[in-house]
């Protein structure tokens, strides 16, 4: 109650001054009014002054809000182009991936023109601890029969275990249950390469000449015995050797020439 009617006063008191203070500018002499009038500007300028800033504050503020809605414009424009370059990045990769195929099958027929081959895609790989099958994208329609060679660029597939009009399924070289008749190229000493369980691309050469010397990085290839494989065929190369107490019994790690893990494109040989 006390400070409602402190308030009340004041607010009467001043009141009064404003009063006095008009009374006093009305009766003041015409050539004093430019004294009063620098008194009152004294006073009135820098709240004047304080109201500008406040307006051109306040319109800078637009002025940012603005660039803000013209910079969310140019990034949603921006993310849109970016999403087309990554498009025209996609088919162009398409379109190159396509182009190194083509390049692969010039290839392997160039390296192979002693044999009569069809060209092939792998459409599926059967991968497990015991079996690496792979399925390929021709079959009976396109002339292809079972145990037909399966070769790459870089060497030996494997050969067709099952056909169907429209693909067949190869067993490579790297399955548990295959061998394969071969021939070190440096002593022309006959071995066997057996599908293994090691990972990776690795065969293991057995049934080894007692007086064959074995030597590390020697390349390996078909003999040409056994009915499925021509002669002369890349296989690999000889990655270790390991001695054992019976010399019968050594054998070496080979590894394949081919990359099965990157295999796409392959040539069946027919002929």
């Amino acid at each position: 109650m006390y400070n409602k009617k402190k308030k009340g006063i004041i607010g009467i008191i001043i009141t009064i001054i404003i009063l006095i203070f008009i009374v006093i500018i009305s009766n003041i002499k015409i050539n004093n009014l430019s004294y009063v009038q620098n008194i009152f500007g004294f006073f009135v300028m820098p709240v004047q002054n304080g109201l500008t800033y406040l307006k051109n504050w306040i319109s800078g503020n637009n002025d940012f809000f603005t660039d803000i809605n013209n910079i969310q414009e140019e990034n949603k424009k921006l993310k849109e182009e970016n999403s087309s370059l990554q498009q025209s990045l996609r088919e162009f990769e398409i379109v190159k991936s396509e182009n190194e195929t083509l390049k692969e099958y010039v290839n392997l027929k160039d390296k192979y023109t002693n044999y009569t081959t069809i060209p092939a895609y792998v459409i599926n790989k059967d991968i497990s601890n015991y079996s690496n099958v792979i399925v390929i994208n021709v079959g009976t329609n396109d002339g292809i029969q079972v145990n037909m060679p399966v070769i790459s660029e870089k060497g030996l597939v494997g050969h067709i275990i099952s056909v169907t009009p429209t693909n067949a399924k190869v067993q490579t070289i790297i399955d548990t249950a295959s061998s394969i008749s071969c021939t070190l190229t440096s002593s022309r000493d006959m071995i066997v390469a057996r599908g293994t369980l090691e990972e990776g691309a690795t065969l293991k050469a057995t049934y080894i000449p007692t007086g064959a010397t074995l030597v590390q990085s020697d390349t390996i290839e078909t003999s040409g015995l056994g009915g499925i494989y021509p002669k002369g065929i890349l296989i690999g190369s000889i990655k270790k050797v390991i001695n054992t107490q019976n010399i019968t019994d050594r054998y070496a790690l080979i590894e394949t020439a081919v990359n099965f893990n990157k295999l796409e494109t392959v040539l069946v040989i027919t002929k």
